[in-house]
């Protein structure tokens, strides 16, 4: 990767987010709890929530990723809270989509996902961007 690749994939939005990721921690009342890691980079995220009625009511996320990851877990813990956990795989489609085929964004309150874009030719690293929607599948599975 060069010089300039490494300047268009983390542009400073993506590493401004790195430093506002929400709900870090633990959840107290947790209904669920979920982790996720990228085997192409180890980066991990961990999830706990709590779950009423189908939608989400908590969440705090415990990230040891890179900055693509910490950035994706502060775009996605701004929006999670009051979602639907049914909703999560079609959201995680949504990015997966925008990451290998160049589609759309989700919509708000995940539009913000449009920086990741940035990655797209980086097969490798859509793994860590997917990572809290993943944990969070995973712990809304659990709940």
């Amino acid at each position: 990767m060069s010089d300039g690749d490494l300047i268009a994939l983390y542009s400073a939005r993506i590493l401004e987010l790195t430093t506002q990721i929400p709900h870090l921690g633990r959840l107290d009342g947790a209904m669920g709890a979920g982790t996720a890691r990228s085997p192409q980079c180890g980066s991990t995220v961990s999830v706990e929530v709590a779950v009423q009625d189908g939608q989400i009511t908590g969440f705090a996320q415990t990230v040891k990723a890179c900055a693509l990851g910490q950035a994706s877990a502060a775009i996605f813990g701004a929006g999670v809270v009051g979602q639907k956990a049914a909703d999560l795989p079609a959201l995680r489609a949504k990015v997966a989509d925008m990451l290998a085929l160049g589609t759309a964004p989700p919509p708000a309150p995940f539009a913000e996902f449009q920086v990741l874009r940035a990655a797209q030719a980086y097969k490798n690293r859509h793994a860590s961007i997917l990572l809290c929607i993943d944990a969070t599948i995973k712990a809304c599975e659990a709940s």
